[in-house]
C-alpha cells in the first residue's frame, strides 16, 4: 500500500442495508490490520459506530424506485460529485462501494478509471433484471464480492474477479434473552404481538405503513390484546410516530439499534418489506409475510423487466413460495391481514416456514468464517495487489 503505516480505505454505503455491511466491514478490516487503518466515505449508524464520520447523511440518496428517484435527481448528483471529489482529494488506498449500483455508478463515472482500485460489495441482481450489468460492471472494477451462491458465474463470464464472501445475516447469534427480555419489558407477556416492517427508505415507509397500518387493525379486531411493534431507524422514529399517532392500538416503535434485533424476536408473526429485514426475521425465527409498493408506472415497468417469480431471498433459494409475497396491487390490507392471520394460527404454517428459513439460511453461510472477515481479506488483498505487494 501507498503509506504502510496509515493505509486508507473510502467507503461508499448508500443506503442503510449496506451501512450494516460496511459497519461489520469496517470493524473486520481493523481487527484483521490491528487498528491501523484510516476510514472515510459515506454510511450511516452502523458505520458511525465504528468510527467512520460520513461525508453526509446516507438518507439523502436512499432512493429506490425506477420514477421514485426522480424528485432526487439533483441531490444526488450533487452528491456523487461530492464524493468523487472527496475520492480525488485523499487518494485512497482502496475505494469500496456497497450495494447501491445507481450511486456507485454515478461516483466511478467521475473518477479517472487509473485511480485506487475498486471493490464493489453487493452484486447487481443481474440474474433478476437487465443481465447486460454485467458486463459494464466487469469494465469498472476490480473485484466483486457477492452476498449469493448463484452469482459469481454472471460476472466471472464477463472476466470479473469475483468472490462470494457469504451474507452478513449468517454472522448475527440470535440471544436467547432476547425475545422474553423485550416482551417482559414492554408488558407483551401473554399478548400476541405483530411486527410491522415498513422499510428503511422514507419512500418505502410513506407508501407501505398505511397498507401495513390497516391490516394489523383487521388483526386486532379478530385478536384481543395484539401488541403491535415496529423495528424501525433512528431517522424514521419521529415520522412514524407521527404516522402512526392516531391509530386505535398505538404501536411500539423501536428505534434503538442495539434493541431492533430484540424487538424483532419479540413477535410472534411479522409483515415486513421486501429486502434485508426479511432474512434478519429468518434467522431469529419469526415466521411473515413480505409486501412491498412502488410507484404503479414503476410496478408496471418492473413486471416486464424483472425475469423472477420471487422478491424474498429464502424463496429465490428454494425457488418457491414459502413465505408468502403480497406485491403491488395485491399488497392490500385484506390479503395481508389474512395471510399474518393464518401464521397465527396455523402452528403446521409456522413451523413449515421456519424450517425453510432454516435450510435458506444454511445455503447463505459459507463454512468457517464470517462473511465480514472474507470480504475485508478480499479488500486488503486487492489493494496490496494494486499497490505491488505482495501475500506473505
Amino acid at each position: 500500500m501507498s503509506d504502510p503505516d496509515r493505509p486508507l480505505v473510502f467507503l461508499v454505503a448508500g443506503e442503510p442495508s449496506g451501512d450494516e455491511i460496511g459497519g461489520r466491514l469496517i470493524a473486520a478490516l481493523a481487527s484483521a490490520t490491528g487498528s491501523r487503518l484510516r476510514f472515510a466515505g459515506i454510511g450511516g449508524e452502523a458505520m458511525a459506530a465504528e468510527g467512520l464520520k460520513s461525508l453526509f447523511p446516507i438518507a439523502e440518496i436512499s432512493v429506490m424506485g425506477l420514477l421514485e428517484v426522480l424528485p432526487r435527481a439533483l441531490v444526488v448528483r450533487r452528491r456523487m460529485r461530492q464524493t468523487a471529489r472527496a475520492i480525488l482529494a485523499l487518494r485512497p488506498d482502496v475505494l469500496v462501494t456497497i450495494d447501491s449500483p445507481g450511486f456507485a455508478n454515478g461516483v466511478w463515472r467521475r473518477l479517472p478509471r487509473r485511480g485506487p482500485p475498486r471493490v464493489h460489495y453487493v452484486a447487481p441482481t443481474v440474474w433478476a433484471w437487465r443481465p447486460g450489468r454485467a458486463g459494464r460492471l466487469a469494465r469498472k472494477i476490480d473485484r466483486l464480492l457477492t452476498l449469493l451462491p448463484f452469482e459469481a458465474p454472471y460476472f466471472e463470464a464477463e472476466g470479473l474477479e469475483t468472490t462470494y464472501v457469504g451474507h452478513p445475516v449468517t454472522e448475527s447469534r440470535p440471544d436467547p434473552r432476547a425475545r422474553p427480555d423485550f416482551r417482559a419489558g414492554h408488558g407483551l407477556d401473554g399478548r400476541p404481538v405483530l411486527g410491522l416492517l415498513p422499510g428503511s427508505r422514507a419512500g418505502e415507509i410513506v407508501r407501505l405503513l398505511p397498507a401495513l397500518g390497516a391490516a394489523a387493525h383487521r388483526i386486532a379486531a379478530r385478536r384481543p390484546g395484539l401488541a403491535i411493534v415496529i423495528p424501525t431507524l433512528a431517522g424514521h422514529a419521529r415520522m412514524i410516530a407521527a404516522a402512526t399517532a392516531s391509530w386505535p392500538s398505538p404501536p411500539i416503535v423501536c428505534a434503538d439499534r442495539g434493541r431492533r434485533s430484540a424487538a424483532m424476536a419479540a413477535c410472534d408473526v411479522a409483515i415486513a418489506a421486501s429486502g434485508t429485514a426479511t432474512l434478519e426475521l429468518a434467522s431469529l425465527g419469526v415466521p411473515m409475510v413480505v409486501a412491498y409498493r412502488v410507484n404503479p408506472v414503476t410496478a408496471a415497468l418492473l413486471r416486464r423487466m424483472v425475469k423472477v417469480d420471487y422478491v424474498t431471498i429464502v424463496n429465490l433459494l428454494l425457488e418457491r413460495p414459502s413465505i408468502p409475497e403480497l406485491l403491488a396491487e395485491n399488497c392490500r390490507p385484506d390479503l395481508l391481514a389474512a395471510e399474518a392471520d393464518r401464521l397465527f394460527d396455523d402452528a403446521g404454517a409456522r413451523r413449515a416456514q421456519l424450517e425453510d428459513a432454516r435450510t435458506a439460511l444454511e445455503i447463505l453461510s459459507v463454512g468457517g468464517r464470517r462473511p465480514s472477515e472474507r470480504a475485508a481479506e478480499a479488500v486488503l488483498e486487492t489493494a496490496r495487489r494494486a499497490n505491488g505487494e505482495t501475500d506473505e
